[in-house]
């Protein structure tokens, strides 16, 4: 048995030294840690607990939103669209846009600008019968978008459900399609579409480079990418403010409007971990795109990136 001793110490020893190599092993092969929020989690546990969020906020979205930001976002997706001024034919991809807001403003725009278009036309055809005027009228009612066409994608069932409910009440159904997608892997052919928007979604994608090459690829050469997100406030005083704002109203508006405390928690904490307007900006370059730029609107709660694939 002395004799066996060394043997069995040696094979301790290897046993030992190969547990730890699994283990280290092991521990490359673990996936790696991101934040949900304020929380430490992996990148499959967040994009898990984010579905969750939006799969329990779908229905009361629109209400929240309207609640939280006193009605200013609808003027923040204005100036967005305005920004973007797309022509008839435009083809865009509205990215976690689930709802609808982006996609619906787009068409109004496009059928404004065909309006104009017409009314243009036929002042400088002063001579044209009635019959003339009123075929054209039919011909531009039956193209009022000028083959222009919005998809919206999103990851979500429920957020896409609302959406599609919203544009049967609402109205819109030429020009508009609807995909389950995720951002971080598009379901599209490379130098597919004119722009690229993703409004209030890029601060919920997991892996953002990843998000950020993808709308690269799917953009034709020329084509824009903008970015509509909440942002980091400059203003020391009004920094204070927004913070007990966001902390001690939002969740409570969350609780009593949707039911839902800690999904709407997840939403103030994961602005406050959301890279400043120039990390932001920096990594839209790194990922391909120039003239990259930035618009900061109400102090910096919110800014619009803006940049071009050529």
């Amino acid at each position: 048995a002395v004799g066996l001793w060394p043997c069995r110490a040696l094979l301790a020893r290897r046993g030992g030294a190969l547990r730890a190599l699994c283990g280290s092993v092991r521990g490359l092969a673990a996936e790696p840690e991101t934040h949900f929020g304020f929380q430490t989690v992996t990148e499959a546990e967040r994009r898990e607990k984010i579905y969750k969020v939006f799969e329990s906020v779908a229905e009361k979205y629109d209400v929240m939103n309207d609640s939280m930001t006193l009605g200013i976002h609808r003027v923040w997706k204005d100036i967005l669209v305005h920004k973007m001024n797309p022509s008839p034919g435009t083809l865009l991809l509205d990215v976690a846009g689930g709802t609808g807001d982006i996609a619906f403003r787009f068409i109004n725009y496009v059928r404004s600008v065909r309006e104009r278009q017409l009314q243009r036309k036929l002042k400088h055809h002063q001579n044209l019968s009635w019959q003339e005027i009123s075929e054209s009228y039919q011909e531009d009612k039956s193209k009022s978008l000028g083959d222009s066409q919005v998809v919206v994608c999103d990851i979500n069932k429920e957020m896409l459900k609302v959406g599609k409910q919203k544009a049967q009440h609402l109205g819109y159904s030429e020009g508009l399609s609807w995909v389950l997608g995720n951002a971080e892997e598009l379901p599209f052919d490379d130098d597919k579409f004119d722009v690229y928007t993703i409004a209030f979604g890029i601060r919920n994608v997991t892996r953002i480079d990843l998000a950020l090459q993808e709308a690269y690829r799917v953009l034709k050469p020329g084509g824009r990418f903008l970015c509509l997100e909440f942002s980091h406030v400059s203003n020391p005083l009004l920094s204070r403010l927004y913070d007990l704002y966001s902390f001690q109203v939002i969740p409570v508006l969350g609780e009593v409007i949707a039911g839902d405390w800690k999904s709407y928690q997840y939403l103030v904490e994961s602005i406050r971990r959301f890279p400043p307007q120039e990390e932001l900006k920096a990594m839209i370059e790194d990922a391909g795109f120039f003239k990259v730029d930035y618009q900061n609107l109400n102090l910096g709660i919110v800014a619009i990136h803006s940049g071009f694939k050529l």
